[in-house]
């Protein structure tokens, strides 16, 4: 059962085990990214950051979507991790039981526009992320799970 997608550049760190493992208490992570798979430095670093007592496993974007598909995720409540809010879109698209996006931390680039102090927004993410929500995916920003919710508004470029 999927518990959460998270956007976070930093995948996992110390919001992500402090506030949410510790909230969702999930049984396995899932990185989605189509670049951490090749990258032996960085999986090295990701598997270092986890909590011993949950699994985790590193997929491209693709082989992640085949995975939950196939209900081989099914036994596992699962944390979704991925570090760009494309990826989210994708993982939603492909998934539809992907019924939650957190959005915990984007980088401040040109040509984006902040949602909130931690997240920032392209205007194409913006719109896919609209495009999510009116098809009933809950989408929010918060940094950790106690913070208060902030929904991606109605017209997707501030917060409600």
């Amino acid at each position: 059962m999927i518990q959460l997608l998270r956007v976070d550049h930093r995948l996992i760190h110390g919001q992500v085990v402090m506030s949410w493992v510790r909230t969702l208490d999930p049984t396995a992570i899932l990185i989605a990214n189509d670049d951490v798979p090749s990258d032996e430095l960085r999986k090295s670093t990701l598997k270092l950051a986890k909590p011993a007592d949950v699994k985790l496993v590193i997929k491209t974007v693709a082989d992640s979507i085949e995975a939950i598909n196939s209900g081989r995720t099914d036994s596992y409540r699962l944390l979704i991790l991925t570090d760009n809010v494309a990826d989210a879109i994708r993982l939603a698209d492909g998934c539809p039981t992907v019924q939650h996006i957190n959005l915990g931390g984007t980088k401040r680039l040109e040509g984006t526009t902040p949602l909130t102090n931690t997240v920032n927004l392209t205007e194409d993410e913006t719109a896919g992320l609209t495009r999510l929500a009116s098809r009933g995916v809950e989408v929010e920003a918060r940094a950790v799970a106690t913070d208060r919710k902030v929904p991606l508004s109605g017209s997707g470029s501030a917060p409600a």
